[in-house]
């Protein structure tokens, strides 16, 4: 079994009172999500995450298919960090860890990702193959549209 890591880091240029209520608030998780996956959240929210809190989405990650996925989040620290672990989804193990750090002028936003492939060796193909660089894109996509909600 591996285990996958990703970080990815951004300097937004704004107060840690100004980021968090827009990072944790569930419904702006579609706004920073490539049209690619086609995600939508499926399950009700409230305007600011806690620890517990169910999500539920589907996905169109391979494919076009359509997929479930199911999250909770956890570990949640006003201002500084929340985690969303997956109960239900297309990784065998997924937690990812959301930061946020008073910088010079602005915040510094870090997001960590642990992940196993589901499937063994197979899994393992498809990553290299696939997983990988959608990943990727997917935090391409973050990136850009955070710097033009906040340009520095």
């Amino acid at each position: 079994m591996t285990i996958h890591h990703l970080t990815r880091k951004q300097f937004i240029p704004i107060r840690l009172e100004d980021a968090w209520p827009f990072f944790s608030t569930p419904r702006n998780l579609e706004a920073i999500t490539p049209g690619f996956l086609n995600f939508r959240i499926t399950s009700a929210v409230p305007e600011e995450i806690y620890s517990g809190l169910i999500i539920t989405y589907k996905i169109a990650a391979v494919a076009g298919i359509p997929m479930a996925w199911v999250t909770e989040i956890k570990h949640v620290e006003p201002l500084h960090r929340f985690v969303d672990e997956q109960r239900i989804g297309p990784f065998r193990f997924w937690f990812h860890e959301h930061c946020f750090e008073s910088v010079a002028d602005g915040i510094e936003m870090t997001d960590t990702v642990h992940y196993v492939m589901p499937w063994g060796w197979l899994g393992e193909l498809v990553h290299m193959a696939f997983i990988k660089q959608r990943l990727n894109a997917i935090f391409d996509f973050r990136r850009t549209y955070i710097g033009e909600l906040w340009p520095g």
